[in-house]
């Protein structure tokens, strides 16, 4: 949308209110189009609401798996615990996704979460909780995930203009960041006030938001799915070979491979930095969270605002170096504000990349396989995380959190120069790409 330019003469004081809410709201929806979207703006408050709970539920987790071993590999095992699964179930999942109605899977997944964190609030707050509880409990929900990840990354695509998808996307990766600032700070006052079970309790309580949110859209769903193969191992490798044809997709997924195991990892490792380098309890590490998240806000922002106007390149490559740069001077510091200014730009940097990644492929993939490709894609990412988070775990164990976060940040500048120097021969390969399905 294309606001009217304005004479410096006119008489910018006296316009009434309206007439200045009006201006306000076109500059809001200039800067940020999913929200033209009906459906998304009533997808939004009830999505923010509910990560906000899932932040609560996973520092909790991760303190009161530190309280119960007092090892940080366990914290980590406990992460990939949760990610595992997706590993395995994605690709299932994205046949599902392409298959059947996206709201309707997202009802049924986000009720399951719901289930799965009043049990283990139940276990915290009658003090039987157990690290083989916890783990079970994680496993279980990764497996909802494995369906729930795809199918709600494919449904951006039903509530909003494809004009407005990179927008979309953006403030939805904005909705998990975001809730990481005021998510994380919650969970410190909770576990202190309450212990973890209050905090399990209350992310259980706020699936209903998203529950409530889903079922008030108006919008009947655009799916288009119901063409794929009936054998669902044939549909998947349909998905498969389509992904590795295509040269944007096939790229970009090797890129966020590298991220899920070398980057994203730092985040299970806070617990053990909060507690073991700056002394700091569970309202210290909600400000380590906090921190980050809201670098990654800023960053979701500037790729919705710039998505048409900016090289996505640069917000890749760019910004994961950033992320790493940031995150070795982090591992570096002995200043509690310093590391939050390096947690906050390393946040700004990974996040921009990730989303901008995320855009690239909604917005270049055929519509007959949007389930199956975010399905590889999140299945790739998440799944992937569970090294990430085993092999951090192993190395701060036996060489210290520090080295084992650097040795992760050198191989993500490698990975970046490498997409910036394949960068043009990938496009060529993308024309070409275009060139032959035009021809079909």
């Amino acid at each position: 949308m294309t606001l009217p330019a304005e004479d410096a003469t006119s008489n910018n004081t006296t316009r009434s209110g309206p007439q200045r809410e009006r201006s306000l709201s076109g500059r809001l929806l200039s800067a940020f189009p999913a929200f033209q979207s009906p459906d998304f703006r009533r997808y939004f408050p009830g999505q923010v609401i509910s990560m906000i709970g899932t932040w609560i539920q996973m520092v909790a987790q991760g303190w009161l798996v530190l309280e119960i071993t007092g090892s940080a590999f366990d914290v980590g095992l406990a992460a990939a615990a949760s990610t595992l699964p997706t590993l395995f179930l994605s690709l299932f999942g994205g046949v599902l996704v392409d298959r059947y109605p996206r709201r309707t899977i997202l009802l049924w997944t986000q009720s399951s979460a719901m289930l799965l964190a009043f049990v283990l609030g139940y276990f915290a707050l009658t003090g039987t909780v157990t690290i083989g509880i916890i783990l079970l409990l994680s496993f279980l929900l990764g497996c909802v995930n494995a369906l729930n990840v795809p199918a709600l990354q494919a449904f951006l695509s039903e509530i909003v203009e494809r004009e407005h998808l990179a927008s979309a996307i953006a403030m939805n990766s904005a909705i998990y960041n975001g809730s990481r600032v005021i998510g994380p700070a919650i969970a410190g006052f909770l576990i202190s006030a309450t212990g973890t079970g209050g905090a399990f309790l209350l992310n259980g309580v706020s699936f209903l938001a998203v529950i409530l949110s889903l079922i008030s859209m108006k919008a009947s769903p655009k799916k288009g799915g119901a063409t794929i193969s009936g054998n669902p191992v044939l549909a998947i490798r349909e998905g498969l070979s389509y992904s590795w044809q295509h040269p944007v997709i096939r790229t970009a997924i090797f890129f966020i491979a590298v991220i899920a195991i070398f980057a994203w990892s730092y985040v299970t490792m806070l617990p053990v930095i909060a507690k073991q380098t700056f002394g700091m309890g569970a309202t210290g590490l909600g400000y380590l969270y906090g921190v980050s998240g809201l670098g990654s806000v800023i960053g979701t922002v500037l790729v919705s605002i710039f998505s048409g106007r900016v090289d996505r390149l640069v917000f890749i490559a760019g910004g994961t170096i950033l992320f790493a740069l940031a995150l070795i001077g982090f591992t570096f510091s002995v200043s509690l504000p310093v590391a939050l200014f390096f947690l906050f730009l390393g946040g700004f940097g990974l996040v921009a990349a990730v989303s901008t990644l995320s855009a690239t492929i909604q917005s270049t993939v055929d519509d007959r396989f949007r389930g199956r490709v975010m399905s590889l894609y999140m299945m790739v990412f998440m799944g992937f995380m569970p090294i990430g988070n085993l092999e951090i775990g192993y190395i701060s164990e036996h060489f210290g959190t520090g080295i084992a976060i650097r040795a992760g940040c050198m191989v993500t500048i490698l990975a970046a120069i490498v997409l910036i120097y394949t960068n043009r021969s990938v496009r060529n390969a993308y024309s070409r790409y275009n060139s032959s399905e035009g021809a079909q």
